[in-house]
This record gives C-alpha cells, sequence and structure tokens, in this order.
C-alpha cells in the first residue's frame, strides 16, 4: 500500500479540480482519501492510496489532466509553485518501504517526462543530488538547477517534482492579522533550518480573500516535535505582539499517532474530523 498527495496549482475552478479527482477515481485500484482546495493559495491537494501500480497509473492520470488544463503562465496565487502539477510525493504505507517509494517516483518521473514532456526534479528519498533533496531548494528564487529528467520547461506547465518521503502532517495556523511579515517572522521562528524546532518547515503566506495570514507548516518528524509544541511556540509569539490566534487549519488527512502525541492540548482545529484520520480511512 503507497499513499500519493500531489499538489496541484489550481484551487480556484472546481471543475478542474472535480476532473483530477475523477481521473485518479476511475484508475481500478486507487482509493481517492481527501481532497482540500484553497481559493488564496491558488492549490489543491490530494490524497489517494492503494498497490503501487494503480498508484502510478492515477498519478499519470491527474498529470495528464493538469498539463491540460492548468496553464501556469496564467496562475496567480499565495503559495509557491513551479508546475501545474507541482508536487508529487509517494508515501510507504502497509509493506512498503520508502524505498519502493524512490524507485515508483523514478519510474513515474520517467513517464511524465516521455509522455508530456515535462521536465522532472526527483527529491526527497528519490534525490540524485543532496542539492535536490529539500523541496524548499527546488522553489527558492532564481534557481535554475538542470532537471533530472528531461530538460528545460514547459511552456504552460512548468516542471513537475517528484519524490518519496516518509509521512507529515500539513497544516496551517491563522493569525487574525494583515501583516504578512509577522506571518514570515513566526515561520522563521519556528522553522528548523532557521533554527527552530525539529521536523518543522514553515512559510508566512496571506490569506487576501479572509483579510489575515496564516503560518503555512508541514511538520516532517511529529514525533520529534509532536504538533502542540509547534502551537504553542507560534501561539507564544502572537500573544507577545498582541496577535489572536484563530486556530489551525489540517491539509489533507493525519495520522492518529500525531494526535495522541498531542493529546490533551488544544490546537483549535477548524476543520478536523474523524475523516480527517488516516487509518480511519485506510
Amino acid at each position: 500500500m503507497i499513499e500519493s498527495v500531489p499538489n496541484f496549482s489550481e484551487g480556484r475552478d472546481l471543475a478542474v479540480v472535480a476532473s483530477l479527482c475523477d481521473a485518479i477515481s476511475t484508475v481500478p485500484g486507487a482509493r481517492l482519501l481527501d481532497r482540500t482546495s484553497d481559493a488564496d493559495h491558488n492549490r489543491t491537494v490530494i490524497t489517494f492510496a492503494g498497490p503501487a501500480e494503480s498508484v502510478a497509473q492515477a498519478a499519470l492520470a491527474a498529470a495528464a489532466i493538469a498539463i491540460d488544463r492548468i496553464d501556469l503562465s496564467r496562475h496567480a496565487g499565495a503559495h509557491p509553485r513551479i508546475g501545474s502539477l507541482d508536487v508529487l510525493p509517494f508515501v510507504p504505507l502497509r509493506a512498503a518501504t520508502l524505498a519502493d517509494c524512490a524507485r515508483l517516483a523514478v519510474d513515474v518521473g520517467e513517464e511524465i517526462w516521455a509522455r508530456f514532456r515535462v521536465p522532472v526534479y526527483l527529491y526527497e528519498a528519490a534525490a540524485r543530488t543532496a542539492e535536490y533533496k529539500a523541496l524548499e531548494n527546488l522553489r527558492r528564487p532564481g534557481f535554475g538547477g538542470k532537471p533530472d529528467i528531461g530538460e528545460g520547461r514547459h511552456p504552460t506547465a512548468g516542471a513537475v517534482i517528484v519524490g518519496a518521503r516518509p509521512f507529515l502532517v500539513a497544516w496551517n495556523i491563522w493569525l487574525r492579522s494583515p501583516d504578512l511579515d509577522f506571518a514570515k517572522k513566526i515561520a522563521r521562528r519556528i522553522r528548523f533550518s532557521s533554527g527552530g524546532l525539529p521536523g518543522v518547515k514553515a512559510l508566512g503566506l496571506p490569506l487576501a480573500s479572509h483579510g489575515v495570514v496564516q503560518v503555512s507548516i508541514n511538520s516532517t518528524d511529529f514525533e520529534a516535535t509532536p504538533l502542540h509544541q509547534v502551537f504553542a511556540l507560534v501561539e507564544k509569539e502572537a500573544r507577545e505582539a498582541g496577535v489572536p490566534v484563530i486556530g489551525s487549519e489540517l491539509i489533507g488527512l493525519i495520522p492518529e499517532r500525531a494526535l495522541a502525541l498531542s493529546a490533551g492540548h488544544d490546537l483549535h482545529w477548524l476543520n478536523l474530523t474523524a475523516g480527517s484520520i488516516l487509518d480511519r480511512r485506510l
């Protein structure tokens, strides 16, 4: 059993999003688990799982829709991106290993180039160079590294980042403030690469339609730093600046273990339900 969590650069045209979900759902053995779309980010995150071959075929079916219907040259959104299908990670679940997922990432990446002529960067466990291992390196301003598979950029679909990684929790903490610099300051304070918390990546992003900002977080090791510790530090920084914390928004699914490690702590979830728990969905 392998999970995939592709991120698409479309969160406003729900007809396109529906087509992406349909493309995945119609592949035998691929099980659609979750879809989260955000108009401010102009981004959709889809979670699905199944046997390796089913997951590969579902990923390619969704890639075909994204490349055909999402024009990156006309795209605007708060979240950084380099492609119509921006990120395509494979995650080991039952009886699968990270090495299995890395091999699958390379196979799918080669198919994306062969079928669609969209170049591919390989990241995390599938990376071929140390520079490409971290997703943020591939998205940094001015990055011009050569793709691992293919060459150049597709005129409307850009490039796609494909890889293999352990499970992570993607979530956002909303702040009742329009001050983007303040959200970026908190993101620097908590992310590990800036001297913050182990297993934490973070960005400050605007939510223009709500008139607020958020700290957008990837908890890549919730064992090392449980979610409540991240929330407590963000809340402390916000409180000292007189900024109220609105709450936590989950993107995709969350393992039961991540919730258990923060049991007894109120993270002010805005959208957590029983259906958000990966173990129960599987």
